[in-house]
């Protein structure tokens, strides 16, 4: 409102309409729920994940916490540090996959996170290909090495 009374003193009354809705109300929570939406649609990790496994996101997120949990527990902390700067937000799949009763303790081993992944409702067969998927993103986009290091810590 505070908006169109300073468009309208300006003159500019019929810029607003021109102004897709959210622009000219910023309390539209379509828009908001959209441009959440759209936050993760627009990370290439879980865009792959749900594209091609046909996952859900919070899936997605949850399984890549579930990971993520593994990886900190097997790995050095310098190392586990590595892997989790090629994952951006590796924090929030960490709580998400919490939060989502994935695991509450330790994931512990390989048959833990596949047991993190059912509890997601991952069926078996797709969390064979989630793993490689995950490993195969990290080694591209933070170097073999990283890579690397992530594969280790699931074995």
């Amino acid at each position: 409102m505070q908006r169109r009374n300073f468009l309208l003193a300006l003159g500019l009354a019929s810029l607003p309409a021109a102004l897709p809705v959210h622009a000219a109300d910023p309390l539209n929570t379509d828009a908001l729920k959209s441009s959440v939406l759209g936050a993760s649609s627009s990370n290439p990790l879980l865009g792959m994940l749900t594209s091609k496994l046909g996952v859900t996101a919070d899936q997605a997120e949850g399984g890549v916490g579930s990971m993520l949990k593994l990886a900190q527990e097997k790995l050095a902390a310098g190392d586990f540090d590595k892997v989790a700067a090629v994952v951006p937000g590796a924090q929030k799949y960490l709580d998400k996959a919490k939060s989502l009763g994935a695991y509450s303790g330790a994931v512990g081993n390989l048959a833990g996170l596949n047991g993190a992944l059912g509890k997601l409702g991952i069926p078996p067969e797709t969390a064979s290909k989630f793993v490689p998927m995950v490993t195969d993103y990290v080694g591209k986009a933070g170097g073999s090495k990283a890579g690397a290091l992530l594969k280790s810590a699931l074995m």
